[in-house]
């Protein structure tokens, strides 16, 4: 796996082969074949990896949303960018690999995992609005989601490629949410709900 990963950060997910990462590892090329069916299931095992780490850092800037779930929320989003950027060979396995999440059990149990923490996030904020102005939290989560993954991918990895910016990824997540969470009726200074 440690030789799958260093591959992935140099070649991408689609780079190598299963005999690569044997001779990257020092073994033979039948070896890995003793713990993976095939170069597929290697990577699967990376992003599952990948999601579980995911998951803790989510987890741990949510910190049941203390000390107020909008601040809370705000770390969430920064922890996703950090990611990204900390770990871009887990994160590539985990979004860029083409790897079917229904491929292994274990791997969609910890991607569920992952988001159930930014679903919960959402459904605290979206609890905070009037019973008739919430939007379905699993929509708000998806939304959130795709624009953190957005900034991620685009912006926050780093590399010859990266377009330039005015400001930090964080910045721009920070903008495009506080635009987002006041069309809800959140003001995001406070976490409180606007008329």
């Amino acid at each position: 796996m440690r030789a799958a990963i260093e591959l992935i950060a140099e070649k991408g997910p689609g780079g190598f082969t299963f005999a690569d990462a044997a001779r990257s590892a020092g073994v033979s090329a039948a070896a890995p074949y003793r713990h993976y069916r095939d170069r597929d299931a290697l990577l699967s095992d990376v992003a599952r990896r990948g999601f579980e780490m995911f998951e803790q850092e989510l987890s741990g800037a949510w910190d049941e949303g203390r000390p107020t779930p909008m601040t809370a929320f705000e770390r969430v989003g920064k922890a996703y960018l950090v990611f990204a950027r900390k770990e871009p060979a887990f994160y590539s396995a985990m979004f860029e690999a083409g790897i079917p999440l229904d491929a292994a059990p274990e791997l969609r149990a910890a991607g569920d995992r992952a988001f159930a923490v930014l679903r919960n996030a959402c459904d605290v904020l979206v609890a905070a609005l009037p019973a008739q102005k919430r939007p379905p939290a699993l929509m708000m989560a998806l939304h959130v989601w795709a624009m953190s993954h957005g900034i991620a991918s685009l912006f926050a990895r780093g590399g010859s490629s990266q377009r330039k910016l005015p400001m930090s990824a964080e910045e721009l997540l920070e903008a495009q949410m506080l635009i987002y969470l006041r069309g809800l009726g959140l003001d995001a200074s406070s976490g409180s709900t606007r008329s």
